[in-house]
């Protein structure tokens, strides 16, 4: 009589860990599991929560495709998961997509740990399925991937990245063939292929018959790109440049010589790509200290402006001198986001263009394109919802994303939007003027607009739930003593956008604030903006100080109702 299985959820815990072993194709993750189930099955607690994490699930594939810690087992970046990824994808263009038994699909990666293997195990299931594998010739800037895949006509588009994230980890984004990254339902159509992979052993893999593409692309790319700025335009302008570890140094000093300006000044510590990011703490230019080195260079050769790419360059920061402390400072996402802005105003919109931003962003750029007579339109977060507005010129979110030239680009760009900016600032210098000057006057013409945000991490990510169901069920009716006088809950759709996890409250005095879990990273993420009116010109510096001690107020009461 055959024994029935175990019901020790240990031993079953250890099962799925030993089949998953057998079944990996890397020998790497297969000795580090291997090595993890001996110290679990000896009793090491630390080694079993390990596992049971490593276990709790496959990585979700969603709209962000894949991105994970990496690390052998199911819920971790690693061959495995990638196989089955590609597998998926290429099934699911074949079967659902409609582009038939022979799909094109074309590959970027970038400098972090093991994204050229998992580009390789991608190309080599695309062939082994019948399609067409185009690899590009080594790691370059996520934006690169994204033109490539119009520009070669390719119908699905893959670039392995974990952008900004940590070093420990790596990531899968996918497009389609128009461009942009995926949005519901082929996210869960392409998940449900994924599930239906049983074994990776079952998966074929070609050991070659993919195309590894030329220099041409980049150059392509690069033509392309620098057509976003006027030819005629000033190009009289210091830059110092950091690509943190990443892959953008190269393709941004090309691209910024190509367009006729001086080279950036580099960061050489950080010019060069390591996957360590050994000279950050968080490889995004959004944290605190990260772009320290750029800003002690401009100090010392006293340039006009600091850019900053984070280390897959689709994301573009900025620094300037603040006029007001006569040192260096930060620009917020959402300042270059107008700025940007009312530079394209500036250089002339047809009225049948459309700006657009994410519903967490500023709404400044909507009082711009409402003064320049055209339409403006709110999205989800993300560029997957942005570059998808009809007729899009410019789009931006906070998180310093900026699509500057969606004909070219569905995606954030950070080369062109670096390219632009520098573009605006030269122009300013020309008139002996300043991106601070324009802030003023945009201030001016359209009030104010402070915003802030904070992020509540959490060790469980059940919490996020605890979280957002207590808001749920006892939102405020006050904010720093000022009436709520709107709760949108995404979730139901409420202000005509997709239903998404997150909570809008519009206040009395125009105050908004919005709390959404982040899509990409263990935390609930809360977006703050006031609007202050400008009277005139004298009184900037007073509504800018009442909107500081506004805002101010507003995160500390967030603050409190967000506590876990």
């Amino acid at each position: 009589m055959a024994q029935a299985p175990s019901t020790d959820p240990r031993e079953a815990l250890y099962a799925a860990a030993r089949a998953w072993r057998d079944d990996d194709p890397d020998p790497t993750t297969r000795s580090e599991l291997d090595a993890l189930l001996v110290l679990a099955e000896s009793g090491d607690e630390a080694a079993g929560a390990d596992l049971a994490d490593r276990f709790v699930g496959m990585l979700e594939f969603g709209t962000a495709g894949l991105r994970g810690a990496l690390g052998a087992g199911p819920n971790r970046m690693n061959r495995s998961v990638v196989i089955r990824a590609a597998a998926g994808l290429t099934a699911y263009l074949k079967d659902e997509g409609g582009v038939g038994e022979r799909p094109c699909v074309v590959i970027g990666f970038d400098a972090r740990y093991n994204s050229d293997v998992f580009a390789r195990d991608t190309a080599a299931v695309v062939i082994a399925a019948g399609g067409r594998a185009l690899l590009l010739p080594q790691p370059l800037p996520t934006p690169v991937l994204a033109f490539a895949i119009r520009h070669l006509g390719a119908d699905a588009g893959v670039m392995v990245t974990a952008s900004h994230n940590p070093p420990q980890d790596n990531g899968y984004k996918v497009y389609l063939g128009d461009g942009s990254q995926i949005v519901p339902p082929a996210d869960a159509d392409i998940a449900r292929h994924i599930a239906a992979v049983e074994r990776v052993a079952d998966v074929p893999r070609a050991h070659e018959g993919w195309e590894t593409l030329g220099e041409r692309l980049l150059s392509d790319y690069l033509d392309a790109v620098v057509t976003v700025v006027d030819p005629g335009s000033p190009r009289d302008l210091s830059i110092v440049h950091t690509s943190l570890h990443g892959v953008g140094h190269g393709t941004v000093h090309e691209a910024f010589l190509r367009a006729g300006f001086a080279a950036p000044i580099a960061v050489d510590e950080q010019a060069v790509p390591d996957p360590d990011f050994p000279t950050v703490a968080f490889p995004n230019p959004e944290e605190k200290g990260a772009i320290d080195l750029a800003l002690a260079r401009a100090r010392e050769v006293r340039c006009d402006l600091v850019i900053a790419n984070d280390p897959d360059a689709d994301r573009c920061a900025a620094a300037i001198l603040d006029p007001a402390t006569g040192d260096w400072r930060m620009l917020r996402g959402d300042e270059v986001g107008a700025l940007l802005g009312a530079h394209l105003v500036a250089r002339g919109v047809d009225r049948r263009d459309v700006f657009a931003n994410s519903i967490v962003s500023s709404r400044l750029l909507a009082s711009i394109a409402r003064a320049a007579g055209i339409r403006h339109e709110e999205t989800l977060t993300g560029f997957k919802w942005i570059s998808r507005v009809e007729g899009l010129r410019y789009g931006y979110e906070e998180a310093l994303g900026y699509c500057v030239a969606p004909d070219l680009v569905r995606d954030k760009d950070g080369v062109s939007a670096a390219l632009l900016l520098a573009e605006l600032a030269a122009g300013l210098k020309a008139e002996g003027r300043t991106l601070s000057d324009l802030l003023d006057d945009l201030a001016i013409a359209h009030g104010v607009h402070a915003t802030d945000s904070f992020a509540v991490r959490v060790d469980d990510l059940a919490q996020i739930d605890v979280l957002m169901g207590r808001l749920r069920a006892d939102a405020p009716v006050t904010v720093a003593g000022t009436d709520v006088a709107r709760l949108d809950d995404l979730s139901r759709g409420d202000g005509g956008l997709p239903p998404t996890d997150g909570l809008r409250f519009l206040l009395a005095d125009d105050s908004r604030v919005i709390v959404r879990p982040s899509g990409t990273e263990p935390k609930v993420k809360v977006y703050l903006e006031v609007i202050e009116p400008v009277a005139t010109p004298e009184d900037l510096d007073r509504s800018r100080a009442v909107a500081e001690t506004r805002l101010a107020a507003v995160r500390t009461d967030l603050e409190r109702l967000t506590a876990l």
